[in-house]
């Protein structure tokens, strides 16, 4: 399995929009794709001066399903993200291989 993390800094003056955005709109679309299995949504605590963070995380059931998002989808859906809140926001992503699960 493959964890694919977007890690998003929005400005303050919009993030409840984005938020809205991301719940309603965002989300659903990339999890329509068909390549991820689900999704989490987290507010990382220890806030950037003038900026919110969050964590987007997307659990892929193999190389190639996040291979195909990546090729197929990710360039139109990024640009939606981009153009919608360009100027008022940084992100990174990061790509996990889950090597092990671990639960209670």
């Amino acid at each position: 399995m493959i964890l694919y993390n977007v890690t998003v800094s929005i400005d303050q003056s919009v993030h409840q929009d984005w938020l809205q955005w991301m719940r309603e709109t965002h989300i659903p679309e990339v999890l329509a794709t068909g390549c991820f299995l689900e999704s989490r949504l987290s507010r990382i605590q220890g806030e950037e001066e003038g900026g919110v963070t969050f964590s987007v995380m997307y659990l892929a059931p193999s190389q190639e399903k996040y291979d195909e998002y990546q090729q197929v989808y990710a360039p139109k859906l990024q640009a939606d993200h981009t153009s919608r809140y360009i100027g008022k926001f940084a992100a990174f992503r990061t790509v996990l291989q889950v090597v092990e699960e671990f639960k209670v």
